[in-house]
């Protein structure tokens, strides 16, 4: 097992996988730029390195500074949560070439499903069910056009590099095409230097639900059920749930273990997550996070198991600590994203907390790097905090959730917390029974001009 970590992240996360090093028995080192000297994911860490001025291109995403912090502090492991360099093979190949650890896939595994349509080709010749769309990229309008025509209207064009909802454009018909196609990989080369687009089928009233997997990258895997994240606005998940109000045991279990087995196949190691729009009892594969997600808490209060706790063991060499027969859901568990913004425009709102109190009680867990005094730096990721409740079953999830937010105190800020007990007055979110389209319209109607 590690002695000491670094972890290659902030907020909420980084304090997160400090907790999990702390109950391990593992020495955890905080990295951070000048804005974050203050945060708590320093103040908790045992050890702290500054790694350079605010914005992330020079210091969160400089990977030769956090080989440095490394070395500087004889770290032998890289933890890097979600987002920055989590996802960035060319980082994790740099790890290992300075005979350090990455917490996390291989190189080869994050590049295989960085490039979308290379993922889709994998996964398809693994077993696992596929959107309808073009065989790889799309390089020429008239090709588009084709492809449009063959699968049918509406259609999505996608940036094979994308991700956060970006170089994503609708042609609902044959006369938006060109439009959207232009568009894409316009907003594609922008965002991610490269402008290769394909298409898919655009399913109208489709769920978000993704099933988390881990690979102890010896040809063994387990999943752990399913998330429900089909409350989306402009593509970013709000809120999430376990399990998903769509699937009943046996549906659960199929899909898991196609996905389980698709992974085992590749040898993959560590944490996964495999999403899926589903539609009339449909699965559709659509991309694969090779990292911890935002939402794993959900999982993990469901499951009882410590997801960052398994990405250090399998990392250290160890083999998975569950089988597949003893994951066995219990009850339901809710998360909803509380982020520093302005409602209705969801606005950034950086500035200084006046007041933080975060609400307890069983079943209550808080994911959040706030404190009395805190000023939010503009920065990073609006996310500040993560309220997740877990109850016997649905209904007291929501009861437990609705409670919690009446206790949360969030003073001297914009957040969108107001947005949440809004929503659960709606009948639609009482009875479970929504699409990925069904925020954006209640938005549309409730805050309309």
């Amino acid at each position: 097992m590690f002695s000491k970590i670094l972890i290659a992240n902030r907020g909420e996360i980084a304090l997160r996988v400090v907790r999990a090093c702390r109950e391990m028995g593992i020495a955890s080192v905080a990295v951070h730029s000048t804005a974050d000297s203050d945060a708590m994911h320093v103040r908790m860490a045992d050890e702290s390195v500054c790694i350079g001025p605010p914005p992330g291109t020079q210091s969160y995403l400089l990977a030769p500074a956090i080989i440095s912090a490394c070395e500087i502090t004889g770290a032998e492991a890289i933890h890097p949560g979600y987002g920055f360099l989590s996802e960035n093979a060319s980082f994790a190949q740099v790890v290992e070439d300075h005979d350090l650890i990455f917490i996390g896939p291989s190189a080869e595994h994050i590049r295989m499903m960085g490039d979308k349509i290379t993922a889709k080709e994998t996964m398809a010749a693994l077993g696992v069910p596929c959107v309808p769309g073009s065989d790889g990229e799309v390089q020429t309008l008239a090709d588009a056009e084709r492809v449009g025509d063959q699968i049918g209207y509406p259609v999505i064009v996608k940036a094979t590099a994308g991700g956060g909802g970006r170089g994503m454009k609708l042609a609902r018909s044959a006369a938006e095409m060109a439009t959207a196609f232009q568009s894409a990989r316009s907003e594609a080369k922008s965002a991610f230097g490269n402008d290769a687009v394909y298409l898919e089928k655009y399913l109208t009233t489709p769920r978000h639900i993704e099933v988390q997997v881990f690979g102890d990258g010896r040809g063994n895997a387990v999943h752990l059920g399913e998330r429900d994240c089909s409350l989306q606005r402009r593509h970013q998940k709000v809120l999430e749930e376990a399990p998903s109000p769509a699937l009943d045991a046996m549906t659960r279990t199929k899909i898991g273990q196609i996905c389980a087995d698709a992974v085992a196949r590749i040898n993959y190691s560590g944490a996964g997550t495999i999403e899926f729009l589903y539609e009339n009892g449909e699965f559709y594969f659509i991309e694969m996070n090779t990292r911890l997600q935002v939402e794993h808490p959900v999982t993990e209060a469901v499951y009882g198991v410590d997801l960052v706790r398994e990405q250090i063991r399998i990392a250290a060499g160890l083999p998975l600590s569950v089988l597949q027969e003893n994951l066995v859901p219990q009850g339901h568990a809710i998360e909803v994203r509380i982020n520093a913004e302005k409602l209705p425009r969801f606005s950034p709102c950086p500035g200084t907390i006046s007041a933080y109190h975060a609400p307890g009680g069983l079943g209550v867990r808080m994911d959040s790097a706030l404190y009395d005094g805190y000023s939010i730096p503009p920065y990073y990721d609006s996310l500040i905090a993560k309220l997740i409740v877990h109850g016997r079953d649905r209904p007291e999830a929501l009861a437990r959730l609705s409670r919690a937010l009446g206790e949360l105190i969030v003073d001297g800020i914009d957040t969108t917390v107001p947005l949440f007990p809004a929503l659960l007055e709606e009948p639609d979110i009482r009875s479970g029974d929504y699409s990925i389209h069904w925020l954006e319209q209640w938005l549309a109607e409730t805050f309309e001009d």
